[in-house]
């Protein structure tokens, strides 16, 4: 059901980067579709969420979630919001025991950070808009705004498309040089004129080092190259699919830790 990193295997802790298996959606969305915004059952996906909640030891309505806009906005949060309700924002952090705070994704890199000196937890959502524009800089400064130092801060990346399942355009590739011409380290020619492979988890990092965390992991896990354990958005287009499912990876700070 969840895969979990010995990074973040931290005191009074719990965290998962769940897979697609455990849940009770059938067809495209098979199984634990966590996605309110899909065209899944609605009693299904709360179903599916209600499970992830309960894994984490939280209730099923202590579950944080934000409305994904592929932006580097965070919402902090103190109480928690009805499904389907919550803020225009791609990372969420929180100091508050018995919530979790989560993300969804279908490709793009989940980002689960922890600082379990100042109890502090955060999940970021970071498609190369998000990381592009600064997601991953505005989580830390949220989480240092509750007390956490980034220097302190653990940071794990879940499973993501990888490089050789993500070509892109060179409008794509012209962005990324205008705003700094090391960034060419991140792509590599496909076999289609003017088009590029482009290794987003290795930006993700790029970025979480340079922002100063105190230790950033990557999974090494490829969405679209799995699809018994992982939802691809680029792997449905290619298939011709009408929708697809999404996975959600969360973190939570145990309710009785002193």
């Amino acid at each position: 059901m969840k895969i979990t990193a010995d990074a973040l295997d931290l005191p009074g802790i719990r965290h998962g980067f769940y897979t697609r298996q455990g849940g009770v959606s059938d067809g495209i969305y098979a199984s634990l579709n966590c996605g309110v915004g899909s065209e899944d059952a609605r009693d299904l996906v709360l179903e599916n969420r209600a499970r992830v909640a309960r894994d984490l030891g939280v209730d099923a309505d202590k579950l944080a979630t934000p409305f994904q806009v592929h932006s580097p906005d965070v919402a902090t949060v103190d109480a928690v919001w009805e499904t389907g309700a919550g803020p225009k924002a791609d990372a969420v952090v929180t100091g508050r025991p018995g919530i979790a705070v989560g993300i969804g994704t279908a490709d793009c890199g989940p980002l689960l950070f922890a600082d379990p000196a100042a109890r502090v937890i955060g999940a970021a959502h970071a498609g190369w808009r998000g990381a592009f524009t600064g997601v991953i800089e505005a989580t830390l400064g949220a989480m240092e705004a509750l007390g956490g130092d980034r220097e302190r801060i653990t940071v794990v990346l879940g499973p993501t498309i990888s490089a050789s399942a993500y070509e892109v355009g060179p409008e794509f590739i012209a962005r990324f040089l205008a705003a700094d011409t090391a960034n060419d380290r991140f792509f590599a020619p496909s076999e289609k004129a003017e088009h590029h492979y482009f290794d987003l988890p290795a930006y993700i990092g790029a970025r979480a080092r340079a922002a100063g965390v105190g230790r950033f992991h990557d999974l090494a896990l490829c969405t679209y190259a799995d699809p018994a354990r992982f939802y691809s958005y680029r792997r449905m287009t290619h298939q011709g699919e009408a929708d697809y499912g999404r996975l959600l990876h969360a973190i939570a700070l145990d309710d009785d830790e002193t």
